[in-house]
């Protein structure tokens, strides 16, 4: 396998371009694959100076339906029009962080190649896609402002959108969610429920960012908790993006070299 962090909010290599966004490309024995897109065209862009092809990519899997994520999809479509694009059906509709807007492109929703999916699916023997996470362990704080359309009213987003990817090669799992708005104690049950243990490798945001002011005695608490259960599995994690760096380092105090940060242009394997 080879795995690229092709888009996120910092930068690992010089000529890369960091924005508040994600993007993973992922080279498997069957497949080359981006799970999200980041939020404009720096996942083309970065691509480009990375050397990767992005007109050989065979499947894009989006984790959910934000700008951050989806922005860079109409942008690789059109150096790319062949690939498949895989999305939560819940990910067309509405979202909102507060009055703005931060769903998806609508124009993504007429690319000839999207395929809209809900609840749990296989793709083939190295993919498989879950959502459907319902509990509510160690919730993240920063969701309480994150909004979605219901009956034309805004109501609290409960990310029923969100999907994760897993790939499994070479005896080895690797379980890949944008954000982990769910959760990622959540997801991790889920996972577990799905494939009976835990996966090698996550790779994830943890949307533990906090953009006004420093965290809360209640929300350092949230991300102790969720580091200390983290810690106990034999499970490598890569973080970035809407983790945010103060919530990156009390985590890694506790994790130690089980967690590792990502940063655009670096090669994970």
């Amino acid at each position: 396998m080879k795995i690229v962090t092709l888009v996120e909010n910092s930068c690992g290599r010089g000529g890369c371009i960091a924005e508040h966004g994600l993007s993973v490309y992922i080279e498997t024995q069957k497949h080359k694959l981006l799970l999200d897109a980041g939020q404009t065209d720096a996942v083309v862009k970065n691509a480009e100076t990375l050397g990767i092809d992005l007109s050989a990519v065979d499947t894009v899997i989006l984790s959910h339906g934000h700008y951050d994520h989806s922005g860079g999809i109409m942008p690789f479509a059109k150096i790319n029009p062949n690939a498949k694009i895989i999305m939560h059906s819940k990910a067309s509709e509405p979202h909102y962080n507060g009055e703005r807007y931060i769903g998806i492109d609508k124009a993504i929703l007429d690319l000839p190649n999207l395929q809209l999916v809900g609840g749990d699916i296989k793709l083939d023997e190295e993919l498989f896609l879950f959502s459907g996470i319902t509990g509510r362990r160690c919730y993240p704080q920063g969701n309480k402002k994150l909004l979605r359309l219901e009956n034309g009213e805004k109501v609290a987003d409960d990310f029923a959108h969100e999907q994760c990817l897993v790939i499994r090669q070479d005896g080895k799992s690797w379980l890949l969610s944008g954000c982990s708005h769910n959760g990622i104690l959540n997801i991790l049950d889920r996972y577990k429920k799905l494939f009976g243990n835990a996966p090698d490798y996550v790779i994830t945001g943890f949307h533990m960012m906090k953009k006004d002011g420093e965290h809360t005695e209640e929300e350092k608490a949230v991300i102790i908790q969720t580091a200390q259960e983290l810690a106990q599995m034999d499970t490598v994690f890569y973080s970035g993006h809407c983790t945010g760096i103060p919530a990156f380092e009390l985590m890694k105090t506790v994790m130690g070299d089980k967690l590792i940060a990502m940063h655009s242009g670096e090669e994970i394997i």
